[in-house]
């Protein structure tokens, strides 16, 4: 994800290069009861002593974690994880030179319709590496990290502890929940212990131990900051918030508690500088060991889908819908020929629970909805109409439906326009501050030659809003030669004209 400068952002913790080439007792020892005093034969074996290094005491303080005791047990199965391959540029500012991007004639220019750089040889692909961190689950060379940190990687080599590097293959990732399985040739390797991140609170120690910059074996520790946090475009995980210091490289690292249990894979930071600002990430580990298992069982994983929009409630929109408190999922929209469609489920609708487990907040719908299996049914528990009542659903498939495309593949034809979509997330929508539109995925034909760039936000055509694929094709059945597409860019909105002759 890029950084931009000056501006918060979200970016994932690994490190990128491109260009040629329980609960804890912490009360602090001076509020418990004072030692006694040195006796003198103390103070003289002390004096006798003076000269050699003060002792370390082995075992930490009563409660307190044994922040060396884990790293010694555990450090060893934490690996540093090298990526290399080609990174496919589209044009536009990602085929600038290196520095190139904060040139004031191309800042000027870009975001411009119609304004596309592709360096000297027009676009292509530019050699890249990347730097990340994962851990050991299995002697016989089973590892977890981000899928982040493999993502177009044609080389993957893994470096242990105890420096021997090896040559991994991916067994498979899922973008969704950015979890990744890899898989060395290597036997008795050494393995981390696995905890339940649902016992975790806030306030819990935890440490963090990963390659930050490229330094192996680096600890870190903090505490639990908040749980269950949903992040712009990563609504599916429930994040494990943090204080630890992460930084880039630190991703697919393992998050440790206070016992040394793996209950977290840190991903991603919250930074304006892109270093580490005290908001760190984790995906619980008992989301990632579930993605391990579809992976392993079938070379990918799967995520179910409801089809609606939502947003969360806030007190005054509690009381106008009759609740007592601005708890749910607010229904704002409901996709054709969606689960969620089938269902009878309407804009207005707010959801309280599925399956029994209260909705608080609409990131864990979203968590408890794409963590289930497409075709699994749900009971959902809706208040509408100042009431409450009880709704099945049969889930459909994310894979299917989160992206939606305008043409077949293949030739752009005559009348086509060549856009790639799928439907804003709640999130995604909130971060954009639209009410509707589509996020642009995929660009060429014509739609490419007008100035449109994956990352555009499409919210009306010819004065239409769009907000579903069926709008975009009721349009252009009309054959039209050309269509006025209105677009939000880098918090602008601006109309391009495409031509369809």
């Amino acid at each position: 994800m890029k950084i931009k400068p000056l501006s918060a952002a979200l970016i994932a913790a690994g490190m990128l290069a491109v260009g040629t080439a329980g609960a804890f007792d912490l009360t602090p020892g001076w509020l418990k009861s004072k030692p006694a005093a040195p006796t003198s034969t103390m103070a003289a074996a002390a004096i006798a002593n003076e000269s050699a290094p003060p002792a370390v005491p082995m075992l930490a303080p009563q409660g307190v974690p044994n922040y060396r005791q884990i790293f010694k047990e555990e450090g060893p199965a934490v690996v540093g994880v090298t990526v290399a391959g080609m990174h496919k540029t589209e044009g536009g500012m990602q085929g600038l030179p290196p520095g190139m991007e904060n040139d004031p004639f191309f800042k000027f220019f870009q975001g411009m319709p119609g304004f596309q750089f592709r360096g000297p040889q027009g676009g292509g692909q530019v050699p890249f590496r990347g730097l990340g961190s994962g851990f050991i689950i299995s002697s016989d060379g089973l590892i977890l990290t981000n899928a982040h940190v493999v993502r177009e990687a044609k080389e993957v080599t893994v470096k242990l502890s105890d420096r021997r590097e090896f040559s991994a293959k991916v067994l498979g990732s899922d973008p969704t929940t950015d979890i990744a399985v890899l898989r060395i040739n290597a036997k008795n390797l050494p393995i981390v212990r696995l905890g339940d991140a649902r016992n975790l609170e806030v306030g819990d120690p935890v440490m963090a131990i990963g390659a930050p910059y490229g330094f192996e074996q680096t600890a870190t520790q903090g505490i639990v900051s908040a749980k269950g946090r949903s992040l712009p475009g990563d609504a599916v995980v429930p994040f494990i918030q943090t204080d630890a210091a992460v930084n880039p490289g630190n991703s697919g690292g393992p998050l440790f508690d206070g016992s040394g249990a793996v209950v977290g894979i840190n991903a991603q930071i919250y930074s304006q500088s892109g270093g580490f600002q005290g908001l760190s990430f984790a995906i619980p580990i008992n989301v990632a060991l579930q993605v391990k298992d579809q992976i392993l069982a079938t070379g990918k994983a799967t995520h179910a889908r409801l089809g609606v929009t939502i947003q969360d409630l806030n007190q005054g929109l509690a009381e106008s819908f009759g609740l007592k408190r601005p708890d749910g999922a607010l229904v704002a929209s409901v996709t054709p020929d969606s689960a969620a469609a089938a269902a009878g489920l309407k804009p207005g609708d707010v959801i309280t629970a599925v399956n029994g487990k209260p909705v608080v907040r609409s990131g864990e719908l979203s968590n408890l909805i794409g963590m289930s299996a497409p075709g699994e049914k749900v009971e959902l528990k809706v208040w509408r109409d100042h009431a409450s009542r009880e709704i099945t659903a049969k889930l459909g498939n994310a894979d299917v439906k989160s992206t939606q495309v305008a043409e077949n593949e293949g030739a752009i034809k005559p009348g086509q326009i060549g856009l790639s979509l799928r439907p804003l997330t709640s999130d995604e929508l909130k971060q954009a501050h639209v009410n509707h539109g589509m996020l642009v995925e995929n660009v060429a034909g014509p739609a490419a030659d007008a100035g449109i760039q994956p990352g555009d936000v499409l919210l009306a055509i010819n004065g239409r809003p769009v907000e579903s694929i069926a709008e975009l094709k009721l349009v252009l059945q009309g054959k039209p030669k050309s269509v006025a597409l209105l677009v939000q860019r880098d918090g602008n909105k601006i109309f391009v004209p495409v031509n369809l002759g």
